[in-house]
């Protein structure tokens, strides 16, 4: 077996295992196991509330209407959707309040954007840290999208999707990138990092 035949093979094992990886930890979230996300985590994720700067507070349903209006305001515009998630820790009781923010960014002409606060217990470890901001990315982008599609008529409102995650190549995070992107790429996903993850690390990070 030539070289390049084990590197494939090796690389393959590696995609596979973080499929796997991000599966189960999904179908906790979809159970509403408690691992830092909190019990009936997927039941509310319908009923969270969303914040506008110029709407107020909004619904799920509401942000996907907005988001949809805005694109068929112009619709031969390029557009990105973008979804980042920060957080900010609590080092006595090891609770966290994550900000998944959602952006739509008309480019060359501004954007609106979105967002969401809620409380995680269990947030002892960077890597806790990181994997749970990138599972909420996740998990919204994976029950938006769909919905939004839905909402838009055909052949208006093209737009390129992004899951913007808070780490970077310089500082601690620096080992988690690989794990991290491998799980956004592995889910079909585009995935930035610093420093062009400003919907993660500018946006959400404004409001925890």
């Amino acid at each position: 077996m030539g070289g390049g035949q084990i590197k494939d093979d090796r690389l393959s094992s590696v995609r596979l295992g973080l499929r796997l990886v991000f599966g189960y930890l999904l179908d906790d979230l979809n159970r509403g196991v408690d691992r830092g996300l909190g019990k009936g985590y997927n039941r509310s994720m319908e009923k969270r509330s969303f914040v506008s700067p110029s709407k107020g507070k909004l619904t799920l349903g509401e942000v996907i209407g907005e988001i949809t209006a805005y694109l068929e305001e112009e619709p031969e515009r390029q557009y990105r959707l973008i979804i980042g998630t920060d957080s900010h820790n609590s080092t006595k009781d090891h609770r966290a309040d994550f900000v998944t923010a959602v952006v739509i960014h008309r480019i060359g002409r501004g954007g609106r954007y979105f967002w969401s606060k809620k409380k995680r217990a269990n947030i002892v470890t960077l890597r806790d840290k990181i994997y749970t901001e990138t599972l909420l990315s996740l998990d919204l982008a994976q029950k938006l999208v769909p919905k939004l599609q839905a909402y838009l008529k055909p052949g208006n409102g093209g737009y390129e999707l992004e899951i913007h995650i808070d780490v970077g190549e310089i500082g601690p995070t620096r080992e988690m990138i690989r794990e991290v992107v491998g799980m956004v790429v592995g889910n079909g996903f585009k995935a930035k990092t610093k420093p062009d993850s400003y919907g993660a690390s500018t946006v959400a990070d404004r409001y925890t």
